[in-house]
């Protein structure tokens, strides 16, 4: 089996170089700048320095042995204020592809992980109908740019994150608390992929941030529960871009702040495209139950009255509970439950308090072990027929981790963010190990 390894990142994470060659603010730049919003007040205005260290990055992928590397490009770069275009952000991906060539690393752009111009903010942002046309308009512009040497593209990253946490929630940016601005939001990203993929060649597809989830108890209510935030986190995404329309029950779960007025006659035929690939980006499970004490507004709008169980596992930084099997049956439900298409894990790692040890290593056993358990779990869905064709540790990087600043570390390379010192972790030594072997 040729089973694709590699490490993931996203822009905005690592690449910094703010105002760099013509680069305008995104709406992570005007979030992160708010006071209040990000951790200690940081920002991605240096982050890793990817934008002036990728040769030596990619340098340190190839030692490690990896096969591909999913990155994303940062649509402010590309299109910094309306109607123009900036060679000078094509050029940078231009040149970080060829750099991966050369090393036989297969580049694996992702376009939207998040960064949206903040003047399209401005004019609306996701919510308007509009975004998703300039979205695809830009999408053309760097196919066009890199279609000669890049032949698998996924469109957006977690759109439930853009939509929810973005404009629902408000933890994310934009920083809105909008419901129904949200639901919009979901629309009209899941339609920017749709006219995307009317413009790429290729291998192309989509990714999308799920998880297993499971009640509490045997109860009704709790059962009911699990329905909800199943459908918020897993089939309101999935079902229109592989079945070809929303799940009915979360179209009435959401009846109270939207009468979804907005998708019209033929959006769904757009969404529901024929793509190649499906990206899955999973770390923890969902154990729920009935009866949320502390309400107020959350990402899960239409499930406010539902809460989170312990389930008695390990937990990292992020308060996430690790458990592999969650992944296994994930796997197993999407290959049961959905047409066929190509599988790929394009996140999946840890967060956890990495420091470089007085012998100048660091000593991360916790994430190989979550790399590891993982990976098992990636081989047994194989086993059992998933079609599952590749997997990217996240991150490559310690890096700007969103609301949470630089506190949190996902990277199975250690950065030192005084001075970008870059110090691959056990978890990386074990990594590269790992991918000499078969799945």
């Amino acid at each position: 089996m040729n089973f694709l390894w590699g490490a993931a990142t996203s822009s905005y994470q690592i690449e910094g170089a703010a105002t760099a060659d013509g680069r305008t603010p995104s709406i992570w730049d005007t979030f992160s700048r708010t006071p209040g919003k990000v951790k200690n007040g940081e920002t991605g205005d240096v982050a890793c320095d990817h934008y002036h260290r990728y040769p030596d990055d990619i340098r340190l992928m190839s030692e490690l042995g990896l096969r591909a590397y999913r990155f994303s490009v940062a649509w402010p770069r590309i299109v910094p204020e309306p109607g123009t275009v900036n060679p000078k952000g094509l050029d940078f991906y231009s040149h970080l592809v060829d750099t991966l060539l050369e090393r036989d690393i297969t580049p694996w752009p992702t376009l939207y992980h998040w960064d949206l111009p903040q003047y399209l903010e401005d004019a609306g942002g996701w919510p308007n109908r509009d975004t998703a046309y300039r979205f695809a308009e830009y999408a053309a512009l760097v196919h066009d740019r890199l279609s000669d040497r890049v032949t698998n593209w996924t469109t957006l990253n977690e759109p439930w994150c853009s939509s929810l946490l973005g404009y629902a929630a408000g933890e994310h940016a934009p920083g809105r608390t909008e419901p129904g601005k949200a639901i919009e939001a979901v629309h009209h990203l899941l339609l920017g992929h749709g006219l995307a993929v009317q413009n790429l060649s290729g291998k192309v597809g989509i990714t999308l941030n799920m998880t297993h989830v499971t009640p509490a108890t045997g109860s009704p209510e709790d059962a009911d529960a699990a329905r909800r935030i199943d459908g918020l986190q897993n089939r309101l995404f999935i079902d229109p871009v592989l079945l070809g329309s929303y799940p009915e029950d979360v179209v009435k779960d959401l009846a109270h702040l939207s009468d979804f007025g907005h998708v019209r006659e033929g959006d769904l035929d757009t969404i529901s495209l024929p793509i190649d690939m499906l990206g899955i980006n999973y770390y923890s499970p969902a154990l729920v139950a009935a009866g949320n004490e502390s309400g107020g507004l959350t990402p899960w709008i239409g499930a406010e009255d539902v809460r989170w169980v312990d389930g008695g596992r390990a937990r990292t930084t992020m308060n996430w509970e690790i458990d592999e099997q969650g992944l296994l049956d994930l796997l197993r439900r999407i290959q049961k439950d959905y047409p066929a298409v190509d599988l790929y894990i394009t996140e999946n790692g840890a967060a956890f308090a990495d420091e470089v040890s007085a012998d100048g290593g660091v000593h991360d056993a916790g994430r190989v072990d979550y790399l590891s358990r993982h990976i098992e779990a990636c081989a047994e869905a194989v086993r059992d027929g998933v079609q599952l064709k590749g997997y990217f540790a996240w991150s490559l990087l310690d890096n700007f981790e969103w609301a949470h600043g630089y506190g949190q570390r996902f990277g199975i390379v250690h950065v030192d963010f005084e001075t970008q010192k870059r110090t691959p972790k056990d978890s990386a030594l074990w990594y590269a190990s790992r991918i000499k072997r078969p799945l």
